[in-house]
């Protein structure tokens, strides 16, 4: 399994630590040439690759850290996104209705053509994702979401455990999703919320 970052600001640094705690490999990507960025990427740690986004979409699976408004650009890097499973960690103030009323990720997966789009690790400020997940002998708690029917959200589920987090799975991306959605002005009720799960 392949992983790749798009994005490379605090949301960004963030996963890409996390990935690094565990020495687990990453393709980290923005606009810019890599080069620009393979110093910040190196100073992380050695399984943090700076890439570009043509070659980042290669990956199995691959985190969306951009400015919400800029995730259309992304999606043009592949024509198919059949195959791939898309994390949308990014938030949103756009309202209901510039989204056709979907939630946003529900939007983000209509963009993705054929991707199986996961929400999820975008509740938790950039501040607490950059911590190491294990505190007071628990494990801090990532929320995940979504429509896929061939597993993504448990695969990412998975992935999580894996990178030392607890998930919590919160069903379809317009059900237990909208809870840890952005909606406009209005906030999920998961949004932002610092939780950690013991005994898990």
């Amino acid at each position: 399994m392949s992983y790749a970052i798009i994005g490379f600001g605090k949301i960004g640094h963030a996963l890409a630590r996390a990935f690094a705690r565990k020495g687990i490999e990453v393709a980290v990507a923005t606009t810019r040439d890599p080069a620009s960025f393979a110093a910040d990427a190196a100073a992380i740690g050695p399984t943090i690759i700076p890439t570009t986004v043509a070659e980042a979409v290669k990956a199995d699976v691959i985190f969306l850290a951009v400015r919400f408004e800029s995730h259309p650009e992304v999606a043009k890097a592949l024509p198919d996104w059949s195959g791939k499973t898309v994390v949308d960690a990014m938030n949103t103030q756009a309202p209901l209705e510039d989204l056709g009323g979907l939630p946003s990720s529900a939007f983000v997966a209509r963009t993705f053509t054929g991707a199986s789009v996961v929400k999820g690790f975008n509740h938790l400020v950039a501040a607490v994702l950059d911590q190491d997940p294990a505190v007071h002998g628990g494990r801090r708690v990532v929320f995940l979401a979504s429509d896929d029917d061939g597993g993504a959200a448990g695969k990412i589920g998975a992935l999580a455990q894996q990178l030392g987090f607890a998930p919590i799975q919160l069903g379809g991306l317009s059900e237990g999703g909208l809870l840890v959605h952005g909606r406009g002005k209005t906030w999920g009720h998961l949004i932002f919320k610092d939780l950690i799960a013991f005994g898990r």
